[in-house]
């Protein structure tokens, strides 16, 4: 108790609500994660205080090298193999920098970043680098809708819009085709609400958007959401399904009605930080709007610049400025990291070696094709147990994918390839090499070794890029 006193002399209101949470956390944590959080604590309390300069903060002990996973945790003699396949297929498609992610029974035994996460500083991909996850962001928005479904907030069968509706905003009435208040949340969780991208995709068609809604670009989310009841459904909500962005980012504005929260809020407090996610956010569009450890994008050098979607009149690359990732929100807006990305995953695998976030109900709707919803938030479920979800974004791909003997995966690159969504098939033919690799499984989980508090965007000024 003296040496905490002593440690509120020269830390901050802030830094000791730090400690806190951490120490409300500390029972919930396994042995070797209360080992980890001991010691860095220890750290911080141990030094006489007299002797500190009143600058050192112990925000500034929460850097990645103290309580995340860094290459180090994973670069055994046992993985070089894996490291050749991968060093080798990112050479083969220009890919600049990656992550990997692998599981087994719950377990988290191998993450590793290649390449670099930024070319110019030549800053090597680390294991705590964020990447755009594009896609794999609709089953993040499926999972809060399940959870909000389990807390008896809404029903998948409840309109969305309408005078009794969900979305019962004036701003959304007397929508232009009247099938529009058949839409439950069902239907846009299976693609079914009525749209498709016959005349291309609404979300990807901001200025156009704006100069027709008469409003400054870019266009936010409900202004596209307007944009799109002004004209006619492609056919009748539940009687067919084509892949929709607008339907994903419509569920992310019904978790903010239905929760009172913002939809990152929402994600943030009853998804992701349970299960020990903390890193994840929203993304930017522009480099200025970079996150704490964000990789930078890169597309082939032949790629067509757009203009910007900020009305400006400049040609830009599609990756910065040239799309509006803000407004997909729940449809691909969100950042992670492949740990992360796993954590989630085996916390909706329904598998028993770790205890899933929702129910088995919750499960069985997102991924048995037989009840009329599923495929639900993944891209597709087989019946074999085999599940996967992809997601590109321009200068960025990923594929998280959930296998029925225990092994799951995820994989994260910072570039576009040349042959676009053909990268998924490379990609999973070469995490099948991957792991028949992997001779003898480690009986280690690298979650151990990664603390339950967030990083500090001080902790990332040093970085040069």
């Amino acid at each position: 108790m003296f040496k905490l006193l002593k440690l509120a002399e020269v830390v901050d209101t802030k830094q000791i609500l730090l400690i806190f949470v951490v120490g409300i956390n500390f029972i919930c944590l396994t042995r070797n994660k209360k080992i980890l959080i001991i010691t860095l604590l220890a750290s911080l309390i141990s030094f006489n205080p007299c002797a500190m300069e009143p600058s050192v903060e112990i925000a500034d002990k929460l850097v990645p090298e103290n309580v995340r996973l860094s290459n180090a945790n994973s670069s055994g003699s046992q993985f070089v193999p894996i490291e050749k396949t991968v060093n080798s297929f990112i050479r083969k498609w220009s890919i600049a920098g990656a992550s990997v992610a692998i599981a087994k029974d719950g377990k988290l035994i191998y993450s590793r970043g290649f390449g670099y996460a930024d070319t110019s500083s030549k800053t090597e991909t680390q294991p705590y680098n964020k990447f755009r996850i594009a896609s794999i962001s609709k089953l993040i928005t499926a999972v809060a809708i399940m959870k909000l479904r389990e807390e008896g907030k809404l029903s998948l069968n409840d309109r969305v819009f309408g005078p009794d509706a969900i979305l019962n905003d004036p701003y959304f009435s007397e929508p232009r085709d009247k099938r529009v208040y058949g839409i439950t949340v069902g239907h846009l969780l299976s693609h079914e609400g009525g749209w498709t991208q016959r005349y291309g995709d609404q979300m990807f068609m901001s200025a156009m958007v704006a100069e027709k809604m008469g409003v400054k670009p870019p266009a936010d989310t409900k202004t596209i959401v307007r944009f799109a009841l002004n004209k006619r459904l492609h056919f009748t909500p539940g009687t067919g399904r084509a892949y929709s962005n607008l339907g994903y980012s419509i569920l992310g504005l019904i978790i903010e009605k239905v929760s009172g929260m913002t939809y990152e809020e929402y994600c943030k407090k009853a998804v992701l930080e349970p299960i020990g996610i903390y890193d994840m956010t929203l993304a930017g569009n522009l480099p200025s709007e970079k996150n704490p450890f964000e990789v930078t994008y890169y597309e082939p050098s032949d790629v067509v610049l757009k203009p910007s979607i900020y009305g400006t009149g400049e040609m830009v690359a599609p990756s910065y400025g040239g799309n509006d990732i803000k407004a997909l929100g729940g449809a691909g807006a969100w950042l992670a990291t492949t740990p992360d990305l796993m954590r989630l995953l085996l916390a909706i695998d329904g598998f028993s070696t770790r205890t899933d976030i929702l129910n088995n109900e919750s499960i069985h709707i997102m991924t048995d094709n037989d009840n009329g919803y599923a495929p639900v938030g993944w891209k597709t479920t087989v019946l074999n147990g085999t599940w996967w979800r992809t997601g590109s974004f321009p200068g960025s791909a990923g594929m998280m994918k959930r296998q029925s003997d225990g092994i799951a995966w995820v994989v994260l690159f910072n570039s576009s390839a040349w042959n676009g969504p053909e990268i998924y098939s490379y990609m999973n033919n070469m995490m099948t090499r991957v792991i028949m690799e992997i001779k003898d499984w480690p009986d280690y989980d690298l979650f151990n070794y990664s603390l339950p508090v967030p990083l500090t965007a001080s902790s990332a000024e040093s970085l040069d890029w």
